[in-house]
């Protein structure tokens, strides 16, 4: 635990502690709030960046036993737990970014839309999640996906050469409802960012996609009309 999270405990431990003299008179200052890690330290409870790393861990794991019904319920802990701007911020510091951004070319459909659907929460109105996603080409390969590309599942350094994943993604378009939620996390991504809108703008150009040129982040009836455009292609696909 922190040092930061140790001082609050012991604060917390000193002020509401009984005084050794009975006759002293109680003190009315404020009393010291526990955060939640010390909270969790007291409870012997895991952390938010414990449970974290360990729903990627599971989703990312290759063991048999771990079903696709237990990933998926990883997942669904994650995203819950990145509605936190805190949390949001730890998947850098914990350099989850990478893994989860990996999982966009999934070869489960279900596991490709929650990666989107975590990514769309984590960068929602939080400009780290944000820059994040844009230094590490995540805002590339929402477009792709939300044109209805199959991004490919990219191999870790020491990974087997035998898999066949890239072929089948490239022969293969992307899911109705993945396209939407890909959709969705490039909304959330491009408002009020304008680094992200700028790449996102010139990602469609370059598939052919007529964008209106000098679009402002903050502009939200113009990001309605470009995302709602998306959306609706996405929904007749």
């Amino acid at each position: 635990m922190a040092d930061k999270s140790l001082n609050e405990l012991l604060k917390w431990s000193i002020e509401n502690s009984a005084p050794t003299d009975p006759s002293a008179p109680e003190s009315t200052g404020p009393r010291t709030t526990l955060n939640a890690e010390a909270l969790a330290a007291i409870m012997g409870a895991p952390s938010d960046a414990e449970l974290m790393q360990a729903s990627i861990a599971n989703i990312t794991s290759t063991d048999p036993e771990i079903t696709l019904e237990s990933k998926l319920t990883a997942f669904d802990n994650l995203e819950q737990l990145v509605e936190s701007l805190d949390n949001a911020n730890l998947l850098s510091k914990l350099g989850l970014w990478t893994p989860l951004l990996e999982l966009l070319g999934h070869e489960e459909d279900q596991l490709r839309l929650m990666a989107a659907w975590c990514v769309g929460t984590a960068v929602q109105n939080n400009a780290p999640s944000q820059e994040r996603l844009v230094a590490l080409g995540g805002v590339e390969k929402l477009v792709g996906m939300a044109l209805g590309e199959r991004m490919p599942m990219e191999k870790r350094a020491g990974a087997g050469d035998d898999t066949t994943e890239e072929s089948v993604a490239a022969s293969e378009g992307e899911t109705k409802d993945v396209r939407r939620k890909a959709v969705y996390a490039l909304s959330s991504a491009v408002r009020n960012y304008q680094p992200a809108l700028d790449v996102a703008a010139k990602e469609l150009r370059k598939r052919g996609e007529s964008v209106q040129e000098g679009i402002d982040a903050t502009d939200m009836d113009a990001i309605d009309e470009l995302i709602n455009g998306l959306k609706q292609r996405a929904i007749n696909a």
